[in-house]
């Protein structure tokens, strides 16, 4: 299951998809929206991409951590649109025979992910400020309150 989607992502239905008789470990990440981000109150985020590309881009990485490591399989769900804090805006999952392959793809992919997959977030904060966050680690744009 590789999918960009709109709605609250279901967690459950993403471990569910990598669960295996042969695999002894199944592990899910979720990324939630926390309050707070080096010091500032976090109102909410905001997730665009070009989906179609967003997801080819998904499907290649979870393609080379399947070469990469002795797992089974794996799923990537990526959330778009408003996210407010404590909710989902990522869930990846993997199984594996063992849990060291398990937990070492999982953290490459979601480290991975971040980094080159063209999803873009705003942090949309408390004060009513705004600031894009790149996927490629470029300096954001900082907007002010009411732009």
């Amino acid at each position: 299951m590789i999918k960009i989607v709109q709605e609250k992502i279901d967690t459950a239905e993403v471990l569910a998809s990598v669960q295996s008789e042969s695999c002894g470990a199944n592990i899910l990440f979720v990324g939630t929206t926390r309050n707070l981000t080096d010091g500032r109150q976090t109102k909410q985020l905001s997730y665009d991409c070009y989906s179609e590309m967003a997801t080819k881009e998904i499907r290649k990485l979870c393609d080379q951590a399947l070469s990469k490591w002795p797992i089974e399989r794996v799923s990537a769900v990526h959330r778009t649109g408003t996210v407010e804090v404590g909710e989902a805006s990522i869930a990846i999952a993997v199984s594996s025979p063992h849990r060291q392959a398990a937990f070492a793809a999982a953290q490459w992919l979601i480290d991975t992910l971040k980094k080159q997959v063209p999803i873009w977030k705003q942090e949309h904060w408390a004060d009513g400020s705004t600031e894009w966050i790149h996927p490629d680690g470029a300096t954001p744009r900082m907007e002010a309150p009411g732009q």
